[in-house]
């Protein structure tokens, strides 16, 4: 396996969770990178549970172990463009995951996820995890 991968939401989540097959990749020697909108959905995740402190240091710790790449004007307009194609397309997918799926494109990366919608984007790489 090689690459660079950005890691969605529910990656990280089932990482924290232990789950060995996603453990293994985490811990393998790739390049991997999260985003400004995958640590917001951990945090609302984390504020949103019964367990807040306790998640938001394990937010903390995706934070130290996964350099994040950072949202700019570049993302802006490739996040139009492809907000518009979906549109016009009839294939409409979650907001957080427009942008997700910007990133990944502006910055050349695989987009490891478990959400068949990112399927619907022309030239997004995409592994199921």
């Amino acid at each position: 396996m090689t690459g660079n991968y950005l890691l969605d939401t529910n990656i990280i989540v089932a990482f924290l969770k232990g789950e060995s097959s996603i453990v293994e990749r985490v811990v393998s020697p790739i390049e991997l990178k999260v985003c400004s909108i995958i640590i917001g959905e951990l945090l609302y995740g984390a504020y949103n549970s019964t367990k807040v402190e306790a998640n938001l240091e394990r937010v903390e710790q995706v934070k130290e172990l996964i350099d994040s790449i950072p949202i700019n004007d570049g993302t802006a307009a490739v996040y139009g463009r492809l907000k518009q194609h979906l549109k016009r397309n009839g294939t409409p997918i979650p907001e957080n995951d427009v942008w997700i799926a910007a990133i990944a494109l502006q910055n050349n990366l695989t987009l490891a996820t478990r959400d068949r919608h990112f399927d619907k984007i022309d030239g997004l790489v995409v592994e199921n995890w």
